[in-house]
């Protein structure tokens, strides 16, 4: 690092010094720290997760850390979290987030809105319009600006809804895929979406545009459940690892309503309008074959990654986004 001010060696000013030890602010120091921290918890007998590694129990750190246990949460990352044991229920909720956004943009005395064509947070039916709006966020135009409002509108009416979780004696983890086909009209590419329900509420979702051109609805859903199933087999991995739900030894259920994407997956033959599919996408068929993922035929209208894919009416939108854990909750 630079000498520091004040400090600087008069016969050597143009030489740096050499850290004995890391120090905060330099690029790798949370790199640092993350070593010294798995270092001491894995002292204490803890075991790392293969899926996810950041799983350590709470009562052993503070022998070795300055920490301070604040009970039970209420808040975390701006979420707030609601629980009823009762019901078995959990929920999150980001309103007071929405709130400063809706302030920030002047947009909090703005009328409630719907929006059908609905990243990140907790919000997974804004997941195709936040896609759609953010590749024009470099240049965008008043077009794209409305447009951005209206997201806002319907943030501003569904704020105080929580995406919730339980009621299920089961812990059960299914995943829905979908694909519109030849949507962008800049490029031609299609749109993979897909949504991973647990116990009633979403907990992993995708709105993302394909990085090859698809030559069929086929294709493009084929490639979709490809994608899907990898973030599944992850999915998987992870939570047999927690060793908490007993359904994740059994192969993990895809749902899709595409027959020919279904049939592809399952069987390994070629043909003149199949033949071309990238390689990488064909991991799909491997993981069926092991029982890490089981595709299954779906109807459209229960598909409930539908609404991550093109405008519904506002019937079935709310159906899938209840379908997918939004409702609101009487404190």
């Amino acid at each position: 690092m630079m000498q520091l001010e004040g400090f600087v060696d008069p016969k050597g000013a143009n030489k740096v010094c050499k850290l004995q030890r890391s120090i905060y602010g330099p690029v790798q120091a949370s790199r640092s720290w993350n070593i010294c921290f798995d270092e001491v918890i894995k002292a204490y007998g803890s075991i790392q997760t293969f899926g996810e590694a950041c799983n350590y129990k709470k009562g052993y750190l503070n022998k070795s850390f300055s920490m301070k246990d604040l009970g039970e949460a209420a808040y975390i990352l701006g979420i707030k979290i609601y629980r009823d044991r009762s019901r078995r229920l959990i929920g999150l909720s980001q309103s007071k987030y929405l709130d400063k956004v809706l302030k920030k943009f002047k947009m909090d005395q703005a009328k409630k809105g719907f929006l059908p064509v609905l990243q990140g947070s907790i919000i997974p039916d804004i997941c195709l319009a936040i896609s759609l709006e953010g590749r024009y966020q470099s240049n965008p135009g008043v077009d794209h600006w409305t447009a951005v409002k209206n997201i806002l509108k319907y943030l501003k009416r569904t704020k105080d809804m929580f995406l919730v979780y339980g009621g299920d004696k089961e812990l059960i983890v299914n995943g829905y895929v979908d694909a519109s086909f030849d949507t962008d009209l800049d490029d031609s590419k299609s749109q993979t979406r897909y949504v991973f329900i647990f116990n009633g509420g979403a907990v992993s979702w995708c709105s993302s545009k394909q990085s090859v051109v698809a030559g069929s609805t086929c294709e493009a859903e084929y490639i979709a459940a490809s994608e899907a199933a990898n973030e599944g087999v992850w999915m998987k991995e992870f939570i047999s690892d927690l060793g908490v739900i007993p359904s994740a030894s059994g192969p993990m259920k895809i749902f899709c309503d595409n027959t020919g994407a279904i049939a592809l997956a399952k069987e390994s033959r070629f043909h003149k309008r199949t033949k071309h599919i990238k390689r990488r996408f064909n991991s799909i068929r491997d993981q069926v074959q092991v029982g890490d993922i089981e595709i299954c035929k779906i109807h459209t209208d229960l598909n409930v990654a539908d609404p991550l894919t093109k405008p519904l009416s506002r019937a079935k939108h709310d159906q899938h986004q209840d379908s997918m854990g939004f409702r609101i909750i009487t404190m």
